[in-house]
């Protein structure tokens, strides 16, 4: 597990150590001084060389015209003397709305070829990046984090990873190769980890319109019944805010133990770490009954005097929740019309560019209300 003892170096720093001298090359995030390995590399010092104060992660992903062994990334892992220096946005980003004066100081943002702030902590730049497939094997060999190639659960739960360095890495998204999912548990539990987008309407709809036709014994009117369903759903989004922020985002105040990292990787974390699995964007019926089971004694409860008041604002609470998990589902993977797309931008630059802001997954109100909307990428000039 990287050190945190390591500096910090800026990118003209890395830049400058271009001699035989003194030659540092970087992979990730990760600086390495491979100076004393010049005269022991095989193809001769004047091929690392080439790469001197520059990134060497294509070169050592090239089979073909240089193949590399897991040889020479034990000589890096020996060679580590720092990381690359976080870079300061030039979009306003602040965790949970609230800029610090360390935010401050950070350099000027790094921006890539088409102008676009790339965050020092994701690594990424733009939606699209989402969508591009990770080297299993580079990146394991770049962050000791997780191995995609293998069950997820087990090595978190026996990684022993320290919590700032568990959410450092949960938060930069990587992206499984065709499209398919990670193993998580790789036995009999993984048909229980995957959920499809239909399997939400399917499984509460029913449930729900049931609900609506019991309590509407205790209504003399349909538009009483109705209005409290409005009131259940308009509730919902408020609920959506205060879920994704306080309880999935616990992120800071988990405990630093295996346990507290392996719940928060299977309640939200694993969707952060790869956003774009498609059977692992909605939630599990299971798991939602659980978090249902709290709001439908809050609803019976400030409707105490009439349960058919608290079941059809609970009704409304769910059909809001059903449109909460479709919208999700729909905001990564489908095309949508105009209104959608700004939505969905605003969605997915909470995963590539800003996770401590954007909570709003149906409605951008609340985070508008509470100081944690999300700016606007600013390009470079």
């Amino acid at each position: 597990m990287p050190s945190k003892t390591l500096p910090s170096l800026s990118r003209a720093e890395i830049a400058s150590h271009n001699t035989s001298k003194s030659c540092y090359v970087t992979l990730g995030n990760n600086v390495y001084d491979v100076t004393d390995f010049l005269d022991s590399h095989p193809g001769g010092a004047d091929l690392v060389l080439e790469y001197a104060g520059k990134d060497v992660a294509d070169i050592l992903r090239d089979e073909t015209s240089h193949p590399h062994s897991d040889a020479a990334y034990e000589v890096l892992d020996e060679s580590l003397v720092g990381y690359i220096a976080s870079d300061k946005l030039r979009n306003g980003t602040a965790a949970n709305g609230k800029a610090t004066e360390a935010d401050e100081d950070e350099e000027e943002a790094r921006f890539d070829s088409k102008g676009r702030p790339v965050h020092p902590k994701t690594g990424m730049s733009c939606e699209e990046d989402l969508s591009k497939d990770t080297d299993f094997d580079t990146d394991y060999k770049t962050h000791k984090f997780l191995d995609l190639n293998r069950p997820l659960f087990p090595q978190i739960w026996y990684g022993g990873f320290s919590k700032d360095f568990y959410l450092d890495q949960v938060h930069r998204p990587r992206h499984y190769k065709g499209g398919e999912s990670a193993p998580l548990f790789g036995n009999f539990l993984e048909p229980l980890t995957k959920t499809p987008w239909w399997l939400v309407p399917v499984f509460w709809l029913p449930p729900m319109l049931y609900g609506l036709y019991v309590a509407r014994e205790g209504f003399d009117s349909a538009w009483k019944e109705a209005a409290l369903w409005a009131f259940g759903f308009s509730i919902w989004s408020l609920l959506e805010y205060i879920l994704h922020r306080f309880l999935f985002h616990l992120d800071y105040y988990l405990p630093d133990n295996r346990v507290g990292l392996s719940m928060h990787f299977l309640l939200h974390g694993i969707h952060h770490y790869l956003p774009m699995d498609k059977y692992r964007l909605v939630m599990p019926p299971t798991l939602f009954i659980v978090l249902a089971f709290p709001f439908w004694k809050l609803a019976h409860t400030i409707f105490w005097s009439d349960w058919s008041m608290g079941t059809a604002a609970f009704c409304g609470g769910i059909t809001g929740y059903i449109s909460y998990d479709l919208t999700h589902y729909f905001l990564h993977h489908q095309n949508l019309p105009l209104w959608y797309k700004q939505l969905k931008k605003y969605h997915l630059q909470h995963h590539f560019l800003d996770f401590e802001n954007g909570f709003g997954v149906t409605t951008k109100f609340w985070d508008r209300v509470f100081g944690t909307e999300l700016a606007p990428v600013i390009k470079a000039n």
